[in-house]
């Protein structure tokens, strides 16, 4: 008899690895192909076997065992239990049910064969794109988990991996977790919490509360994969705990299958081909020169802009050297958009400014910047141009070079007055962005929540 998607059975099958990933209706279709078998201190499958068939524990506990001796005791809604049993075909142990065991058996051609995943924007009518809440449910850290589409790119044995990796730490109320210029060490799930994350846009400036996270959010990427320093301080709201992933685990398990790299060639295709050529470096640096056709996006001010981005074009990220790329597009990829990163950055394209005579770009590359914007020169008696106000270079004599100098330092230090006030309303913007898709979650919460009671009522009216 097929599973009834109504039932507690569906629940527990919908949070199996990788089931998690399916969408909605399409795991409903699948409940339809399978069976839940029950045995009693019988095997599930002997050694040698087979079958291509994934075999799924839902209740009880199984042994796996090799030559009589035991390998490992799987129980029922334990982390092994999210994946299949002994999956390697041929079978090379052997697994008993200890007692009543339930499980189901499924054909792995079906997993292979589900249509890839194709992130779309909401639409804007009654439709909503919501998943099955489960905040009552202990595992629901795990299930946001593997319905985040950075999760839902990896493989299988990458999955396990991680959730056999995650080491639990715990803070009590008030307590640090991180903190803002430090180094970044490890990736965090929050288990069950809430934490403040908060940013001071100067050294003497009051922190600025940025956003609040909660059970099964994730933070600590953008310092892994920029290799800069910690950018927000975190601190603990309630006692929580969290689950944490090494450096050295997220790069090899989550980083390296989830992002993708290009070329300046193959840029340019993507680029043809509709793709959105997105720069991440600083106003200051993406003013003195950039890609034609790009779009100025500093790293900070990202998640302000995803509204702004279509869900339907694919977005090409470039930085100064590509580090900071790989923040940028993890945090694309995060929110469904398809993201790739130039390899090298702008130092892939040209020289730096300030080192040669005569600055040009390689051949291949000569139109790519705008001519006004490519690097200056240095004259041919080695003397130094200044530029002032954008007008003519003109010597810097001795007779001038301090009145200059003076100037120069006024305007950096009212430029650097500018930035730290840009900084501070920036961080505010990015305050409100996050209220806003926190209301925006709780709204489609509270119409999930409302339709089920209005199933409910309408089957007591039918009754």
């Amino acid at each position: 008899m097929a599973v009834d998607v109504t039932s507690e059975d569906r629940l527990i099958i919908h949070k199996l690895i990788p089931l998690a990933t399916i969408a909605g209706t399409q795991f409903d279709a699948l409940c339809t192909k399978i069976t839940v078998e029950e045995i009693h201190d019988d095997f599930l499958f002997k050694k040698g076997d087979i079958s291509s068939e994934l075999v799924y524990l839902i209740s009880g506990e199984v042994t796996l065992q090799a030559a009589g001796m035991v390998v490992e005791v799987i129980a029922a809604n334990s982390d092994s239990a999210k994946f299949a049993l002994a999956h390697q075909i041929p079978r090379k142990i052997d697994a008993v049910a200890n007692g009543t065991v339930r499980f189901f058996r499924l054909d792995a051609d079906i997993i292979k064969n589900l249509p890839p995943l194709v992130y779309k924007a909401a639409k804007e009518d009654n439709s909503y794109m919501v998943i099955d809440e489960t905040e009552n449910d202990p595992d629901d850290w795990m299930t946001a988990l593997l319905r985040s589409p950075i999760f839902q790119r990896l493989p299988p044995a990458n999955l396990q991996k991680i959730l056999m990796g995650l080491e639990a730490v715990h803070f009590n109320k008030g307590e640090t977790i991180l903190e803002q210029g430090g180094i970044g060490d490890y990736y965090y799930l929050i288990k069950n919490g809430q934490c403040l994350l908060t940013r001071k846009p100067s050294p003497n400036a009051k922190d600025i509360k940025l956003a609040q996270l909660g059970n099964g959010d994730t933070f600590g990427e953008d310092s892994l994969l920029s290799g800069a320093p910690r950018n927000v301080t975190i601190t603990a709201l309630t006692d929580i705990t969290l689950l944490r992933l090494d450096k050295k685990q997220f790069v090899s398990l989550i980083k390296e299958p989830s992002l993708k790299f290009i070329d300046f060639a193959q840029m340019q295709q993507a680029v043809q081909q509709g793709a959105v050529l997105l720069d991440v470096r600083s106003q200051d640096d993406y003013d003195q020169h950039h890609i034609d056709g790009s779009i100025s996006a500093p790293f900070f001010t990202l998640r302000m802009q995803l509204k702004t981005l279509s869900h339907d074009k694919p977005v090409v990220v470039v930085c100064q050297d590509g580090k900071v790329s790989e923040a940028a597009a993890f945090l694309l990829l995060r929110n469904k958009i398809e993201a790739m990163i130039l390899k090298g950055g702008m130092d892939s394209l040209a020289p730096k400014p300030a080192i040669a005579d005569d600055l040009e770009l390689p051949e291949e590359h000569a139109t790519s910047l705008s001519v006004d914007e490519r690097p200056g020169r240095i004259d041919q008696e080695n003397e130094p141009l200044t530029r002032v106000d954008n007008s003519v270079p003109v010597p810097a004599s001795s007779a001038s070079a301090s009145i200059l100098d003076d100037q120069i330092k006024a305007l950096k230090v009212e430029n650097e007055a500018l930035k730290n006030a840009n900084q501070q309303l920036n961080d505010k913007c990015m305050k409100l962005e996050f209220d806003k898709q926190h209301a925006e979650k709780q709204c489609r919460i509270l119409h999930k929540q409302m339709e089920k009671l209005t199933q409910v009522l309408d089957k007591l009216k039918g009754g």
